[in-house]
């Protein structure tokens, strides 16, 4: 077979029997698949030879291929699939139920050693046959029907070499004689012409006896075929009579195939249609016919409906037609590139398959007919662009170029790219530093090509501007990409340019006093193009409103040592050192700009000591130890802990007799010292955990005097009030309760209890004094708090009330509510209300708990006392916001820092960590 690709002369070697052993690979793949065989060969972008039997070479030439039943296609990546018809020429047909082809692939050798033949075989059974088959494929129609003539038995001439040899192949069984019978001529319709067999072969038909059937094969457009228009559909028709003659009889078996040309098809830029007559006219002796059967497959291979519908493949059988439609790009097919003047297009070919099997109610007579259809859309124009994926936004020593070429088909190479003053391979651009790199889409079907080019690269021109204050860079270039395997070449040329400001990179300065670091920065008369990172944090609308302070040119950012924003790196008996990071970052990359850090030992007092015998010691986290949990700390006895802490300070007060304190005289001076660590237990744990954990020590310290003497001085004032006691007796009596909404009008009996309520849904709550009608005393919320269970003193707990207040580590905090008086609420100050967010505690694993109980202390308090204590009133904040989202404090060319902050959102809604 010759096949006229760009890589090169392709044949087919093929023998029906007595082939000699020769060396198989792994990549040839035979398959049965009704009455086909197709083999699969991997990628022969190679020339090949080939051979039809032991002792000569035949070259299967395209008119022999189609005369002798095999066809051939190849994808873009070199995979070939050859189609048998299952009565080609060389089959060794055995009583028409099996039959055997070996075929063998010659691929050429260097001039040193012999062209290697593989070799495949491959047995196919195919019972039983139908009346009539009808095989349509890519370069030849096929009929066989089953004879009717009585015991004809085949003697076939014996080819004796050359030509001839070759001829006498195919007229096996055309001039068969048995029983008095010998074929004799064949005539075509409509034209009425007549020929012989002998004359028959040579116009490129096929015509053979098997056992039990008359097989007739043509070209699609052979001179006796004609066009015919069935249901709208323009077909193709081939009608013969092959007559059989006796001494004194003569018998004619009628032979036609019908098969669908490639006007069949409509396109559209999603879509591929084709339609197929129903009711196929030239085949049918009536219109009483029953459909029994319809495949779709691909590639002659059937599909189940399951595989179709996950490729998108859908066939429809109406009254006229079956169609089928498959969409541009389906798994099955593929994508080829083509060049037209230099222009890219790209075509997509598919080959679908439909098998039918009807039966004649009249005739009684059945037909299977199968199409392997090749179907490939019109050229679509598919211009490549190049994309430019330049940042704007960084110093051009720091710039570059980054372009991407698409999109392309898996066939499309780049080979080259020239510029103005050169041209260089993929190879010399990566040598050069330019990173040309194969993209490819996640599907693996599409490519594009990137590359990244400095600015600094002499291929870059570069124009200053400095009227306005601004470079210009431009890249020229032209890409030279091919198209294989045709080695079609063609070019894309592109100019791309960026315009960057002349930026000087700001410097940062700084110092400190006693209490604060001072953080300048200096953007020298250029407008800013960074956020500031300060710490871990970027410096926000929020904090800038605290820490900023703007210049005409520059800015300060001011800081306290103990803000949580810097760390602490170590911490002696009157001093801290603190340390502040910042970064100057690129707000599009975060690429850091400018990094600064500025460490001070601050003076501070971490210990007191009091002449009544107490000590205060505060410990500090220092950086060294960043999985210490300072609330863990604890004196000499474990048993004293801090008396208050957080994620960065605990503060102890204890008397210098207690927690493991200790004494000792020196002269005339009493030295107690204790020590602040972590309980055994807690420290080996943690140096478990970080294995670079240093182990943290505290040593504290107070000196006393042991013999001094002391002046004190006092003075006196008279009182403000005479003492004073409440008169009378009786019982007071307060319930809380939980209103329904927020007009405190109706409330939640004892038997709504639990009350169910979705997290962060508001909780009206009502506290009373109910027995009280003495209009000077008040009620007063000391503390409220949230437990598990009934358990008041049970942990976990939640403060949502502390002395009076809301609870400032709240990020959902308490509002209280005023009270009036009214039809219910005859003594306001007997009343408070509140109102709290509803939320849960959460597990070890995250889950939160199912139910809350909430729990209050309360005082009664006589408005007539002295002021201060807890009966000083109760606090109200009607005004609660809650905590913003971070705003991103971005500095633009176009706005100042005044600007920028004023136009910046003072409140947005956030989450926040705390009990659900």
């Amino acid at each position: 077979m010759v096949l006229f690709l760009s890589s090169g002369l392709f044949c087919l070697l093929m023998a029906a029997v007595g082939i000699q052993q020769t060396p198989s690979i792994n990549d040839l793949h035979a398959e049965c698949l009704g009455n086909v065989i197709r083999l699969s060969v991997a990628p022969l972008f190679e020339e090949v030879d080939a051979v039809f039997n032991d002792t000569q070479i035949i070259n299967l030439t395209p008119g022999l291929a189609t005369q002798c039943g095999f066809s051939f296609k190849f994808d873009p990546m070199g995979n070939a699939m050859f189609f048998a018809s299952l009565q080609n020429c060389f089959s060794q047909n055995m009583d028409d139920k099996m039959f055997s082809l070996v075929m063998q692939f010659r691929l050429p050798g260097n001039h040193m050693t012999e062209d290697p033949v593989y070799r495949v075989g491959k047995t196919c059974s195919y019972t039983p046959w139908t009346s009539r088959e009808i095989l349509c494929d890519r370069n030849y129609m096929e009929v066989s029907v089953r004879r009717t003539l009585p015991d004809i038995q085949t003697v076939p001439e014996q080819p004796t070499g050359g030509p001839k040899a070759r001829s006498a192949n195919f007229r096996r069984g055309a001039e068969a004689v048995a029983s008095g019978y010998k074929m004799t001529a064949v005539v075509f319709s409509p034209s009425k012409k007549v020929m012989n067999v002998d004359e028959v072969q040579r116009k490129g038909y096929a015509i053979a006896n098997t056992p039990t059937r008359l097989v007739l094969r043509s070209p699609h457009n052979a001179e006796e075929t004609y066009l015919q228009n069935v249901a709208g559909v323009p077909m193709r028709v081939l009608s013969t009579s092959t007559f059989f003659e006796q001494k004194w009889l003569v018998t004619r078996v009628d032979a036609t195939a019908v098969c669908p040309t490639p006007e069949a098809v409509v396109f559209t830029p999603e879509v591929i249609t084709w339609y197929m007559p129903k009711h196929i006219d030239p085949l049918f002796s009536s219109d009483a016919f029953t459909m029994l059967e319809v495949y779709m497959g691909i590639d002659a291979k059937r599909l189940d409906t399951e595989e179709m519908a996950a490729r998108n493949y859908s066939v429809l059988v109406t009254e006229a037609h079956i169609i089928v439609e498959i969409p541009v790009g389906a798994v099955g097919g593929y994508f080829k590139s083509h060049i037209q003047d230099d222009q890219y297009f790209v075509t997509y070919t598919i080959e679908p398959m439909l098998e039918l099997l009807w039966i004649e109610e009249v005739a009684h007579e059945d037909t299977s007919y199968k199409v392997l259809f090749p179907i490939t859309t019109p050229p679509m124009a598919r211009p490549p662009q190049v994309r430019n994926y330049t940042p704007l936004d960084t110093v051009p020593e720091q710039a570059v170029f980054v372009l991407e070429l698409g999109t392309f088909n898996l066939d499309v190479e780049l080979l080259n790219i020239t510029f103005p003053t050169m041209v260089l391979t993929v190879a010399e651009c990566n040598a050069r530093g330019f990173n040309v790199q194969e993209q490819r889409s996640p599907d693996n079907t599409l490519k594009t090509f990137r590359m990244e080019v400095p600015f600094s690269d002499p291929v870059v021109v570069k124009e200053r501007r400095a009227e306005q204050g601004v470079t210009t860079f431009t890249l020229q270039l032209i890409y030279g990409l091919v198209v294989f395997p045709e080695y079609a070449p063609f070019s894309h040329s592109a100019v791309v340019d960026a315009v960057l400001l002349d930026i000087v990179p700001p410097s940062v300065t700084g110092n400190c006093d006693q209490e604060n670091f001072h953080i300048t920065v200096d953007y020298r008369n250029q407008d800013p193009f960074f956020v500031v990172l300060v710490g871990k944090r970027l410096l926000n609308h929020e904090l800038a409103q605290q820490y900023l302070t703007e210049g005409d040119a520059d800015f300060t950012i001011t800081l306290p040592f103990s803000s949580p924003d810097a760390v602490f790196e170590s911490v002696h008996s009157s001093s801290v050192r603190s340390r502040l990071d910042v970064a100057l970052l690129n707000p599009y990359n975060n690429m850091t700009i400018k990094y600064f850090s500025l460490a001070c030992s601050f003076l501070k007092t971490l210990t007191e000591c009091f002449s009544n015998g107490t000590m205060t010691a505060l410990a500090v986290k220092v950086e060294s130890a960043p999985g210490l949990n300072p609330g863990q700390l604890t004196l000499s006895d474990p048993a004293c802990g801090p008396t208050y802490s957080d994620d960065r300070f605990a503060y102890f007060h204890f008397t210098v007799n207690s927690c493991g304190t200790t004494r000792k005289f020196i002269n005339n001076v009493m030295l107690y010292e204790n020590e602040i660590s972590l309980p055994d237990e807690l420290e080996v744990k943690l140096n478990a955990t970080v294995s670079s954990e240093e182990e943290y020590q505290l040593k504290v310290s107070c000196y006393y005097v042991a013999n001094t003497t002391r002046t004190l001085a006092f003075l006196t004032r008279p009182r403000d009030h005479e003492p004073f006691v409440e008169t009378g007796t009786g019982r007071l009596m307060v319930r809380m309760r939980l209103a329904q909404d927020a007009s405190y009008n109706t409330f939640h009996q004892e038997e709504d209890y639990p009350v169910v309520r979705y997290l962060r849904q508001p909780l009206h709550f009502e506290v009373e004094l109910t027995t009280s009608s003495d209009p000077k005393v008040a009620l007063v919320l000391d503390h409220c708090w949230a437990t598990l269970n009934e358990d008041r003193d049970s942990r976990p707990r939640w403060n949502l009330i502390i002395n009076g207040c809301e609870n400032p580590e709240d990020p959902y905090r308490v509002v209280f509510h005023p009270v009036v008086a009214d039809a219910r609420v005859h003594f306001p100050p007997h009343v408070k209300r509140f109102e709290v967010y509803m939320f849960s505690f959460v597990d070890d694993a995250g889950e939160p708990s199912g139910q809350v109980f909430v729990h209050c202390d309360v005082g009664i308090c006589d408005a007539s006392s002295p002021s201060g204590g807890p009966c000083s009133g109760q606090c109200v904040n009607q005004d609660n916001p809650k905590r913003g989202r971070s705003c991103v404090m971005l500095f633009r060319p176009w706005q100042t820092i005044t600007e920028l902050i004023a136009s910046l959102p003072l409140n947005r809604s956030t989450t926040c960590q705390r009990p659900l």
